[in-house]
């Protein structure tokens, strides 16, 4: 830490610690890291600059790590830097200070300008941006969802290297297990690329020969998978089986029934379930409407699906997930914000930088009102308004 740098204090709040909820504690931040959580009385609080939380929750800042658009904005319509600051812009009006941005199935050369356009942003400081995730095309025709077909393929040698390679960022890949060889999940995995398993009709066996090959967890669970069933377990009971994957869950009461997502929770063990969005471009935007596939999706009642009545991504955000996870599925609080911030954080290995409120960690927060909407966020000790 800088000592050069102002010391702030984020006052008069209360303050998600790893205790819980706790008030009487200020969080002093310097520069880009928080320095410490301290009493209130603590004599350094009197000398820093103070800003006055007036009496709402200081969470951790969310950290999405499934995000195809936002703002009007979609990434696979043009995976650029400028898209991803846009996007990045729309989700931190809901307090997610970290993101992956996501482009579901495309051709190679789009796959290789988004991985080209992450780096670059990363580079550039573009707030947020985390990495990527790609979610195809290595993916099973039977379990598509909205991804077109036509474009799924087997990895080659050259999506291979252009995985593999340093990246700037944190690389997630979902692909079907059964669709590509154990040898190149594991290569990849190898590599630091973080496999994940969706869109997939894989058996059982097929899931876990998977998971022991190097595969770290599912997208949205119960989504675009075979199911639990009593004499096959399918792609959901491998993943509520394994102790050790994440499963990701859209918690907007539209893609899960919030029955199943109890039970999902209560199988995994704790820190093992992380909520995503999925998010698509009328989030933060006022158009509910995009073009995917060539196809005019709209937003109607929160639902974004095709004419056909495929689901077609979310039009959630994080904090309206936090709220659902409260109000839907009966989980306190605390539990709810770690699902949305530490547990992810410790998914992408990044949670010895992010996803708590403690010193050293980076100064991202959700400020929350007692009806759980976003009222300022803050990404690296910068401040902004909701």
């Amino acid at each position: 830490m800088n000592a050069e740098q102002p010391l702030l204090a984020l006052v008069n709040g209360r303050v998600l610690t790893d205790h819980g909820v706790l008030d009487d504690l200020a969080v002093l931040v310097r520069g880009e890291r928080i320095e410490a959580v301290a009493l209130a009385a603590d004599k350094r609080v009197a000398t820093a600059q103070q800003h006055d939380l007036q009496g709402k929750l200081l969470l951790p800042g969310f950290i999405d790590v499934q995000v195809n658009g936002g703002g009007g904005l979609l990434f696979n319509a043009a995976p650029t830097v400028d898209t991803l600051r846009g996007i990045a812009a729309a989700h931190r009006k809901f307090g997610t200070t970290g993101l992956l941005p996501t482009l579901i199935t495309d051709t190679a050369d789009v796959m290789y300008a988004a991985l080209a356009a992450v780096d670059a942003a990363i580079a550039e400081g573009v707030p947020g941006i985390l990495g990527i995730h790609l979610e195809g095309p290595f993916l099973a025709p039977a379990r598509k969802g909205i991804h077109d077909m036509n474009l799924f393929r087997a990895p080659d040698a050259r999506d291979i290297a252009a995985l593999a390679a340093k990246h700037r960022g944190v690389v997630m890949m979902t692909l079907a297990p059964e669709r590509v060889e154990l040898e190149t999940i594991s290569q990849l995995a190898e590599a630091g690329v973080i496999v994940v398993a969706g869109h997939t009709a894989a058996d059982y066996d097929t899931t876990r020969a998977a998971l022991d090959a190097g595969v770290r967890g599912f997208t949205h669970l119960y989504n675009a998978m075979t199911p639990l069933g009593s004499r096959d377990p399918g792609v959901v009971g491998a993943a509520l089986d394994d102790p050790h994957s994440w499963c990701g869950l859209i918690v907007d009461g539209h893609h899960v029934n919030p029955v199943s997502l109890r039970i999902a929770i209560a199988a995994k063990a704790r820190g093992k379930s992380v909520l995503v969005t999925d998010a698509m471009p009328p989030v933060g935007s006022d158009d509910p409407s995009y073009v995917l596939n060539g196809q005019t999706i709209v937003a109607r009642d929160g639902i974004c699906q095709s004419d056909e009545g495929v689901l077609a991504g979310s039009a959630l955000d994080m904090a309206t997930g936090v709220r659902n996870l409260v109000n839907m599925v009966g989980l306190p609080l605390a539990e709810a914000s770690r699902m949305a911030s530490s547990y992810p954080a410790a998914w992408l290995g990044l949670d010895r930088e992010q996803g708590r409120i403690v010193a050293g960690q980076r100064a991202d927060f959700a400020v929350l009102d007692d009806d759980l909407y976003v009222r300022e966020t803050w990404v690296g000790g910068v401040h902004y308004a909701a």
